[in-house]
């Protein structure tokens, strides 16, 4: 079986580094646990507060910032109650003593879209990603987004709503470090959330547990092959 990314990339995926293509080359039952400190955690706007607080409500984006923030990501391959081979992305930043907050994701592969990215625990917003090989790097980039309602009806974002998240993973082969660099942005409002650091992974062969599964599963945007 092909990973998802393995899928979407088709010949790209070899020009991957080793480590990367490790990383996400992850079948279900398949896992990757990365721990590590996230250099700069930060945020836009005070005026933005409020929307990134709403967030914290299904592990999407929050308000805190800092400095050296202990962080781990959770990568678990699994098949889920949909029949998808699906890739969990549950990332947890240690934002200050007694305080975390994660930020959720699980990831599929449409045929004819791509990988398509549902955020928060609830999977109510799905974003469909451009992924792109630059120099054994993986480049990714949000394109279309949907606000995805039960039985798969969905409301695509206007734009004043949409904003353009940017990820860029790398492995230093001299640190033996994977390093990940995350900007989101919005075309009018500037910068809104973004976070860069470094991780090392442990991989290992185990079922996916429910604590990294979305609470709710939803069928891909209407629109969206499925």
């Amino acid at each position: 079986m092909t990973s998802i990314f393995g899928q979407a990339l088709g010949s790209e995926f070899a020009r991957l580094h080793p480590a990367l293509r490790r990383r996400f080359g992850l079948e279900p039952d398949q896992t990757c646990l990365g721990r590590g400190v996230m250099r700069r955690v930060w945020r836009g706007p005070a005026y933005l507060e409020p929307f990134l607080r709403l967030g914290t409500l299904r592990n999407i984006l929050f308000p805190e910032s800092g400095w050296n923030v202990p962080f781990t990501i959770e990568n678990h391959a699994y098949v889920d109650g949909l029949g998808r081979e699906t890739v969990s992305f549950v990332r947890t930043f240690d934002v200050a003593n007694g305080r975390r907050r994660r930020f959720d994701a699980t990831m599929i592969q449409v045929p004819g879209v791509g990988v398509v990215d549902f955020l928060g625990t609830h999977q109510h917003l799905a974003v469909a990603l451009d992924l792109q090989v630059v120099d054994g790097a993986l480049d990714i980039r949000s394109r279309a987004q949907a606000f995805v309602l039960p039985g798969g009806r969905s409301v695509a974002l206007p734009l004043w709503a949409t904003v353009v998240a940017r990820v860029r993973e790398r492995y230093d082969d001299e640190a033996q470090e994977y390093v990940i660099d995350v900007r989101v942005e919005h075309p009018r409002w500037g910068p809104v959330f973004g976070y860069d650091g470094r991780f090392v992974c442990e991989f290992a062969e185990r079922p996916a547990s429910a604590l990294v599964m979305p609470y709710r599963e939803r069928a891909a945007p209407v629109g969206w092959a499925a």
